[in-house]
This record gives structure tokens, C-alpha cells and sequence, in this order.
């Protein structure tokens, strides 16, 4: 028994080394941040899918655009709208007709359009999946799990085009609910109007604007 205790052990132990050290995952995941940091701007048609242990689905659509260099993005939601110049975040409510002011937050903490194309960098031990196809595309499929196990997701599941572009991210969350984002355009280098990262309170004349700073 206590011999069999420790063959367990010992392949757990392989099984988790190989997790955090996978040369191919490394690689891959490499050369796709190894594309996306050449990139100054981005902008991005996605889709946002949640599916709950109870209650119905939800579905959404927006577009991201991103100014790496100084951390501002801009994310256009059915619901609500997002716009951050790097040291502070508008949460545009449109239902409640509220704005919501807080700091700017730049980690990876959470993960959502913003970060989209870099959150993967660190705190993750990765491993890779056997290739999927979609349509007539084959998907290259990295799983990560973060190392620090507080956080409110147990696993990520990455896909990755030919392109060495970011197919989709689903997120299963500890909740048992699942996120998944899902780039359907990507155009990137071109110019995007400053005006994309500024709120201007005009915008929205009869909206409240409470400030969390």
C-alpha cells in the first residue's frame, strides 16, 4: 500500500512538472505574445458568451479598442460601455443611466476584453491539447490553470489560429459557469482617435455619474 502511495505521488509530481514546464504550450504561447507585443493598437469584433449552473444563458457582442503603449482601451457593449485612459475606468451603465469612475486597473487579475491578448503571460502553468477544428480552420489548444488557486476560475482553455492569433477564450469559473470570448475580427496598427479613450460627460447628459476613486 504504501509502495503504491508513493508510484501515485511520484506520477502526480511528473504530471504537474510537465504541466508548468511544456516546452510545445511554451513555445506557442511565445510566439503568440511575441505577435501581439509588435502590436501598437488593436481593435477587435468579439463575442461574450456565459453559460450559468442555473438560469439561461447570455450572449453578447462588442468591439475592443486597445492603445497598448499607454494602457487605454475602449469596449462597446449592447448593455454598457467601458472606456479607460489608462488612469481611470468609465463604467458606462446604459439600462441604469450610471456612470461608475474608479482607478484604472491594469493587472491581470481578472480577466476580460482589456486583456484579452496578454493575461496568459504569467501565473499560469499550461499544458498542451489536442488540436480542434472549427469549420475549416484547425485550432492549436493550450489548457492553463492559475498557479494561485484563490482565484475564482480553476481552468482556461486557449485557442489559437494559424495565425498565432487568439481563436477564443473560455473561462471555467469555480461557480461552475463558463466564459467564453470569442475574437471574430482583428485589425491592428491603424490609427484610433484619442476621442476613443476620453469620456466625455456630454456624451451622456442625463446619465448619473458616481465617482469610486
Amino acid at each position: 500500500m504504501k509502495k503504491t502511495v508513493l508510484l501515485l505521488l511520484s506520477v502526480f509530481a511528473l504530471i504537474s512538472a510537465f504541466a508548468q514546464t511544456d516546452a510545445a504550450a511554451k513555445k506557442l504561447l511565445d510566439e503568440v505574445s511575441k505577435k501581439y507585443d509588435s502590436y501598437r493598437t488593436i481593435q477587435a469584433d468579439f463575442t461574450f458568451d456565459a453559460q450559468q449552473p442555473q438560469g439561461a444563458p447570455y450572449s453578447d457582442k462588442g468591439v475592443l479598442y486597445l492603445n497598448k503603449p499607454k494602457n487605454q482601451y475602449r469596449i462597446q457593449l449592447t448593455t454598457q460601455n467601458l472606456i479607460s485612459d489608462g488612469k481611470s475606468t468609465w463604467s458606462v451603465l446604459k439600462e441604469d443611466q450610471e456612470v461608475q469612475v474608479t482607478a484604472a486597473d491594469n493587472s491581470n487579475d481578472a480577466i476580460g476584453p482589456n486583456n484579452l491578448f496578454t493575461f496568459y503571460k504569467t501565473g499560469f502553468k499550461y499544458v498542451s491539447m489536442d488540436n480542434e477544428r472549427v469549420g475549416q480552420d484547425v485550432l492549436n489548444v493550450i489548457e492553463l490553470s492559475p498557479i494561485d488557486t484563490k482565484k475564482n476560475y480553476f481552468k482556461i482553455k486557449l485557442r489559437i489560429n494559424k495565425n498565432k492569433h487568439i481563436h477564443d477564450v473560455l473561462i471555467f469559473d469555480k461557480s461552475g459557469a463558463k466564459y467564453t470570448y470569442t475574437i471574430k475580427s482583428l485589425y491592428v496598427n491603424h490609427p484610433i482617435n484619442a476621442s476613443q479613450f476620453t469620456f466625455n460627460a456630454k456624451d451622456y447628459p442625463k446619465y448619473e455619474i458616481v465617482d469610486l476613486r
